[in-house]
């Protein structure tokens, strides 16, 4: 592994072959558990990667412009044909923002980190392809062809089900904070200096054994299909993972694609839900940001003209597509840089409700919230990192959130994030869950 200077020139040599298997994730029965995960059942789209043959990190947020925007020149020099179908091949993330307190549990991710696997596996069109990845210096070629045999010697060809039996969690979380946290932002809101701001709350889990990361991810792409499952796991075995609905950005080029979603209720009231004043202000107020942001990249901005409703396991959103034609040279750096936080995960106005979570949400939400998933040359995807858990050993903690506005009564916002918690819990195995 290298860790990179993302203003140095480098170069990297890469080869590429098919395999005669048909998931990604099926390479952990015998690689071990990946570095990086990412996949959209729906879509087809899923690439696993081991080990790590570069890293560009950021280590404090003045260097995060600087770390996206490398990401997309970064030079790759291809053995043969380069694959027009690889996601990729940058994998990672970065911190949601400031925060009032810090968690060391988070040191290991930093700021922002992206990593260049030594192997990645993708889906295609017609099966597996396995690409390897090295520095391009004297013997880089023969170090990328080891790896590929390696690979495909090594590689199972059957599909990766979760294959644990159900594990009984214990799960500690504090309602009276979190509710007392509403009813502050609340005041705020009657106050006139906020018109919304997005609340998170943390659900500490334990197991009795360490959990099988592998089976996590199992159970979340095979529960959350709608969602985009993914994984980002750190030197010292520190993993963070989920199963996303909500996309920041995807780029092809110049074109762009991403959404509004903001809006939420249990599966029971979905039909109610676009009729509720206070979902529809919420889910507006997203909208209205997003198009205000893009404009500034783009001559050509659309957007659904109704929010549709997206029915997920759990709970069902209103959501809102938006696309934009970017401007000549505008980079998914820039993109990201304009665009986040939304007010889906932030607040608005933008400053003050980030200024406000720093005083009063007392938690360092890490990677949380932030934007994940991959980079590559006019090429991107990345997700907001919802539903998500930070896993170590035999303890998570999962991140809920919800968004506050005039008319939010702090009872309904907590059976909210206990909603959008099952996703994961039941991902983590809790068919017995004990409450404390």
């Amino acid at each position: 592994m290298k860790t990179l200077n993302p203003v140095e020139g480098q170069r990297w040599v890469a080869g590429m072959m098919p395999l005669a298997a048909v998931d990604p994730l099926s390479g952990a029965d015998s690689l071990g558990v990946p570095t990086v995960y990412w996949e959209r059942p729906l879509a087809r789209e899923a690439a696993a990667g081991w080990g790590e043959a570069a890293v560009v990190e950021a280590t404090v947020p003045a260097q995060v412009p600087a770390v996206l925007g490398s990401l997309g020149v970064l030079s790759l020099r291809w053995l043969g044909p380069a694959p027009s179908d690889m996601p990729g091949p940058w994998f990672g993330g970065l911190r949601f923002g400031a925060a009032g307190v810090v968690d060391e549990a988070w040191a290991a991710h930093g700021v922002a980190r992206w990593t260049l696997p030594e192997v990645l596996v993708w889906r295609t069109g017609s099966g597996l392809a396995v690409a390897a990845f090295a520095p391009e210096a004297r013997g880089g070629e023969d170090v990328v062809r080891s790896r590929l045999e390696r690979v495909r010697a090594r590689f199972s060809e059957g599909y990766r089900h979760a294959r644990g039996a159900e594990v009984a969690l214990t799960v500690v979380s504090s309602r009276p904070e979190f509710e007392a946290r509403v009813e502050r932002a609340l005041e705020a809101i009657a106050s006139g200096q906020l018109q919304k701001v997005v609340l998170a709350r943390p659900v500490d889990v334990e197991a009795a054994e360490a959990f099988d990361v592998v089976d996590v991810l199992a159970r979340l792409r095979e529960q959350n299909p709608r969602c985009a499952t993914f994984l980002f796991r750190a030197l010292d075995g520190t993993c963070f993972l989920g199963a996303t609905p909500e996309t920041l950005c995807r780029v092809e080029g110049r074109a762009l694609e991403t959404e509004a979603l903001a809006g939420t209720a249990a599966p029971r009231e979905a039909e109610g839900l676009r009729g509720q004043d206070k979902d529809a202000r919420e889910h507006a107020a997203v909208v209205r940001y997003i198009l205000a942001a893009l404009r500034t990249l783009a001559d050509e901005v659309h957007s659904d003209a109704e929010p549709q409703l997206l029915a997920l396991k759990n709970v069902v959103h209103l959501r809102t597509g938006i696309g934009a034609r970017l401007r000549e040279g505008v980079s998914a750096a820039q993109v990201v840089e304009a665009l986040h936080p939304t007010p889906a995960v932030g607040g608005t106005p933008r400053e003050r409700a980030l200024s406000f979570l720093v005083e009063h949400e007392g938690l360092d939400r890490g990677w949380y919230a932030g934007p994940v998933g991959w980079v590559g040359p006019e090429r991107a995807h990345l997700m907001v990192g919802l539903r998500s858990a930070r896993v170590r050993g035999a303890r998570a903690r999962l991140y809920v959130g919800c968004g506050i506005v005039a008319g939010s009564i702090a009872e309904a916002e907590w059976r909210e994030t206990e909603m959008k918690s099952l996703a994961v819990l039941r991902a983590l195995g809790g068919g017995d869950v004990g409450r404390q």
